[in-house]
């Protein structure tokens, strides 16, 4: 988590349940156990969301860029296996295709989304056990299905502002780096330019 210092230890959340006394209808209450976050509470939406791959090992590194890198506290999440493939429309995502487009439809429309990040991580698993791409196929596949989701996202949700991003391993470091996509945005969709 951004707000958390590396050296600082999360102990573990007490499992045991509350005592309730004896039984006799006591009135004295005791306190359930449970876990009170140090962040406080901001009602204020920012109107933007990301979708990524659910692969925990990359998740404060994805908050990180998204908080500090892009200047995005708050924004919705959509963790899902294969990030933006499931908005690519290939067959072979059908049934997550279905589910990850009525998600964000929700988040547009109750949310008032105005942008919407699309993050692939390379060595995604999702790409090599579920959909079988070969290695070698693999860079090619996450960017053709990046560019098509992003192509799909605005012909459902045409005034979204769409960024791509591709989350590369250095070492211990994650690194982001843009994806062009080649999409006109909504606000140079808007008007003709003058000459």
């Amino acid at each position: 988590m951004p707000h958390r210092r590396r050296s600082q230890q999360l102990q573990p959340l007490e499992t045991e349940p509350a005592s309730g006394g004896g039984g006799g209808g006591g009135s004295r209450a005791t306190e359930a156990p449970g876990f009170s976050s140090t962040i406080g509470w901001d009602q204020a939406r920012i109107r933007a969301a990301s979708i990524y791959c659910s692969d925990g090992r990359f998740g404060e590194q994805m908050d990180e860029f998204l908080h500090q890198g892009l200047g995005l506290p708050r924004y919705d999440r959509l963790a899902v296996p294969g990030g933006p493939a499931c908005l690519s429309g290939a067959l072979s995502v059908f049934w997550e295709s279905h589910s990850a487009e009525r998600q964000l439809d929700f988040l547009c429309h109750v949310h008032k989304l105005e942008r919407l990040i699309m993050i692939q991580h390379e060595g995604c698993a999702f790409y090599l056990e579920w959909l079988k791409v070969k290695p070698e196929e693999f860079a090619a596949r996450q960017l053709e299905d990046v560019k098509r989701a992003a192509i799909r996202v605005r012909q459902t949700q045409p005034t979204l502002k769409v960024d791509a991003y591709l989350a590369r391993r250095r070492d211990t470091q994650v690194w982001f780096e843009p994806i062009p996509i080649a999409l006109g945005q909504p606000e140079e969709l808007a008007a003709p330019r003058r000459r």
